[in-house]
């Protein structure tokens, strides 16, 4: 048995097909005709683009838009003049197409892997699978054609990149396994749209599994069997039937109220990026957004986005969204995510450093421009302003001061907006914790973010691999800080949402509905399945069963208890 990230939930058994990665060396000479050189280069990039643009058609036609713009991501970026205008100049400078290619796309690999947020290393995939399309046509490399594979076929491969997935024919593929990978990954989401299980970061998968031997797939849990003995295949054809009655049973979730067991109301909210997200909420039939990372807007431009630049994204989504709340979260930059642009000074420890809601009190004049943009918008559909990073009540005061500056120059010029935005702040500190009471009276709102606060609790760096045992939102102190904050939103009367991974969780959902949680915000593709488990548990039977989790001292028997008790 091998262990891996569980990226894409299910059970698939089939014969193994290992896809070998290709020898990319090249000689790296000094170029005399620079000329024809970068004719060579144009060319290939020309090429580029037409497979990518007919891939990403594919991709939109058999799978969806959402997942067709990862591709057409990589067209925006091998368009952009830092790095196509780069890798040009380096072979002005005499160098051969090959290496400009690599030395550019290493320097923009190296930036983005070292930050922290999972969407951002992704960009450092995103840039390696760039690379090695270009210096495959440079060198004449042909790709397996994975399209032509016998059905009921698990594929191998170090990483199953988008133009890869892209030919996939989910009715002959039910398994993959990757050596790379997470579940932001783009092959996790790739994966998971296609509804084929996947288990990603199995260490040296293409080495230890061989062609056409016999593979269980266990997308759920993370496993991996490799010729399995007669019992185990047994009871995975049984657990596999079982999954497919579960996935059936959870079509008739859609557009049927989030409730209990008991009948209680809740909001299952979606997390989006991108304006374009917002359409795969409703069609996930989310019922608002819990949570829009403005930040994306920012870097995914090559200057400061305008007043009216941003209007037009925030108004997007809450016309989408068609009056359903939309939760935008203002800029929430530095730890792991820079923006070159913004030219943010180095801080030896950038998590405790000048980042968020401080960055953006300390530079007023860009943060009322994105204020003035969202209170704008709000007159398009039920926009809500939230704070991330909040340490102490002062900042939550003094964005709500600027906001009510925001709101008298628009009276006095008779600019439309909702007169009753909502500002609410994101919990996602210790500190913010703590004093859960005393912002609970002045924010309209609280939604927790359960990634930084389990970070920020357990004083873990969630990318380090050492010190990764530590990092759950299991722990009995991030447990006990959860449930503070729900009480002292309850009890102030304000609506208490979270929008961290743990709220679409099966095992920490019942023990939310204990707590007191109004709103869960999740991946849209989540919807259906976070629906279905909350209608799974009473009031009564998540307090019993929360009565003696809180009772427990150590995240492993937590966990095992919780496993023991799911209803998932």
């Amino acid at each position: 048995m091998f262990k891996g990230i569980a990226a894409s939930r299910g059970i698939g058994i089939g014969s193994v097909c290992v896809i070998k990665e290709h020898d990319l060396n090249y000689e790296a000479k000094k170029v005399e005709d620079t000329a024809a050189e970068k004719d060579r280069f144009n060319n290939a990039i020309e090429k580029f683009k037409k497979e990518t643009s007919e891939m990403a058609e594919d991709i939109r036609k058999r799978i969806g838009p959402k997942e067709a713009e990862i591709l057409e991501g990589h067209l925006v970026m091998i368009s952009d003049p830092s790095m196509s205008g780069e890798m040009a100049k380096m072979i002005d400078s005499g160098q051969c197409a090959e290496s400009a290619v690599e030395a550019v796309c290493d320097m923009f690999i190296n930036m983005f892997s070292k930050m922290d947020d999972d969407m951002m290393r992704q960009r450092a995939s995103d840039i390696s699978d760039v690379k090695v399309s270009i210096l495959k046509i440079l060198l004449g490399i042909e790709d397996v054609n994975i399209s032509q594979v016998a059905p009921g076929t698990v594929l191998v491969a170090k990483d199953l990149t988008p133009s890869m997935t892209s030919q996939i024919n989910k009715e002959n593929v039910v398994g993959i396994i990757t050596e790379v990978g997470g579940k932001t990954s783009h092959s996790a989401i790739l994966a998971r749209a296609l509804e084929i299980p996947a288990v990603l970061s199995v260490p040296d998968a293409t080495e230890l599994v061989k062609d056409k031997e016999t593979a269980i797939v266990d997308g759920t849990e993370g496993v991996v069997f490799v010729n399995p003995d007669g019992d185990v295949l047994s009871q995975y054809i049984r657990k596999r039937e079982d999954y497919i009655r579960k996935q059936s049973e959870l079509k008739g979730f859609y557009g049927k109220e989030t409730k209990t067991k008991d009948g209680t109301s809740l909001e299952l909210f979606c997390n989006i990026g991108t304006p374009k997200d917002a359409k795969k909420a409703i069609e996930c039939d989310g019922e608002g957004i819990g949570l829009f990372r403005s930040e994306f807007l920012f870097m995914d431009n090559n200057h400061m986005p305008t007043e009216d630049e941003q209007f037009a994204a925030y108004k997007e989504v809450a016309e989408t969204m068609g009056g359903k709340p939309v939760i935008i979260r203002t800029l929430d930059i530095g730890g792991d995510k820079d923006i070159p642009y913004l030219n943010m000074k180095k801080e030896e420890n950038p998590f405790l450093g000048y980042r968020a809601v401080r960055y953006c009190l300390g530079n007023k004049d860009s943060y009322m421009i994105q204020l003035r943009a969202i209170v704008r918008a709000s007159a398009f559909g039920k926009i809500k302003i939230m704070i991330p990073l909040v340490t102490c009540v002062d900042e939550l005061r003094e964005v709500k001061a600027l906001v009510e500056e925001i709101k008298k120059d628009f009276d006095a010029n008779n600019i439309a907006y909702d007169k009753d935005i909502e500002v609410g702040c994101m919990i996602e500190t210790p500190a913010a914790s703590l004093i859960a009471d005393i912002l609970a009276k002045e924010a309209d709102f609280f939604s927790i973010g359960t990634n930084d606060l389990t970070q920020y609790t357990m004083s873990v760096d969630r990318g380090n691999s050492d010190v990764a045992y530590l990092y759950s939102t299991f722990q009995p102190s991030v447990l006990r800080s959860i449930k503070n904050i729900i009480e002292c939103g309850n009890k102030a009367g304000i609506p208490v949402g979270m929008c961290g991974e743990a709220a679409a969780d099966p095992l920490m959902i019942p023990l939310l509905i204990s707590f007191g949680l109004t709103e869960f915000s999740v991946n849209p593709v989540l919807v259906l399945t976070a629906r279905c488990i909350i209608s799974k548990w009473s009031k009564e039977e998540a307090d019993e069963l929360t009565n003696k989790i809180m009772a427990l001292d150590n995240e492993k028997d937590i966990v095992k208890a919780l496993k023991e008790a799911s209803k998932d």
